[in-house]
């Protein structure tokens, strides 16, 4: 049978188990840890999926090749050998016109002409990981093929790295917030439980317990109810993640939730609820002993 600690323990004998006060306690903490765990979730997921995002446009550029109809050609067969001789390119192509219509046809529509379209020829390039010299390789563009237009995603992946940074900041200041309001929900609990229970306080004092003790009790109860709160609260913000349709190699989501040892992150929610639970009733319960002195 588990034993709870003695901090834990007993409270009951002193304060009485009667009133919503403990239940409230419980079903905010229980509140707080279910949202606290998809704040952290998108807190520890958002930089993996920035990163991932930026890893998957880091490892491909484009190349745009915009010239007259007659010149169109021999400019992208320069452009063509430029790319193939440069290092850290492992491989061009370019786009037929069918892969062009594919690309414009959820704008446009299916039946768009584009054979009838002066449209730019594009090139994908594949990446080496070490990459390429890209101002190295848009001076050779600019003197031997002038109408070809280096894209490598830098414009793409920097607002995706800034984006991860803001969201992981927002995660936290959620986080905070969090932890604000559950303190001062337990805080207020706190208070009417010591004022519904001032005849009882005062029985205490006159047969001889010390203030410490008192609160020593309501501290009791009200980080065993925090506790008990935080776990289900946590349990059921575990599984409503794992049940989340955000797995897969597809998917917009994908990346997004937690990975290998960060299932693991959950588990400090319920300690830091009881911690603050414990520290926001023994303010609670100093105040209001003092008072009713």
């Amino acid at each position: 049978m588990v034993r709870l600690p003695s901090f834990l323990r007993d409270s009951g004998q002193i304060v009485p188990a009667s009133g919503y006060t403990t239940t409230l306690t419980m079903v905010t903490a229980g509140a707080m840890a279910f949202l606290a765990v998809f704040a952290l979730a998108l807190s520890l997921s958002s930089g993996q999926l920035a990163q991932r995002w930026s890893d998957t446009l880091a490892q491909s550029a484009t190349l745009r090749v915009s010239a007259p109809p007659s010149e169109i050609a021999a400019q992208t067969a320069v452009a063509v050998e430029i790319l193939r001789t440069t290092p850290g390119v492992v491989s061009t192509r370019v786009l037929d016109i069918d892969e062009q219509r594919a690309l414009l046809e959820p704008w446009f529509g299916p039946d768009l002409p584009v054979e009838q379209l002066a449209l730019p020829r594009l090139i994908e390039i594949i990446e080496a990981p070490q990459g390429f010299d890209a101002s190295g390789l848009r001076l050779r563009l600019a003197s031997e093929a002038p109408g070809a237009i280096l894209d490598d995603h830098t414009r793409w992946r920097r607002p995706l790295v800034q984006a991860a940074a803001s969201l992981r900041g927002l995660a936290w200041v959620s986080v905070l917030l969090i932890a604000a309001a559950m303190a001062a929900m337990i805080t207020l609990a706190a208070g009417f439980s010591l004022a519904a229970n001032a005849q009882v306080i005062r029985v205490l004092r006159l047969v001889g317990a010390r203030d410490r003790v008192i609160a020593r009790a309501f501290v009791q109860r009200f980080t065993l109810g925090a506790l008990i709160g935080a776990l289900a609260g946590t349990a059921v913000g575990v599984l409503a993640f794992a049940l989340l349709p955000v797995s897969g190699d597809t998917g917009f989501l994908t990346g997004l939730g937690f990975h290998g040892w960060g299932w693991a992150t959950p588990l400090a929610i319920p300690p830091l609820a009881a911690l603050i639970a414990l520290v926001a009733t023994k303010a609670a319960a100093t105040r209001v002993l003092q008072k009713e002195r």
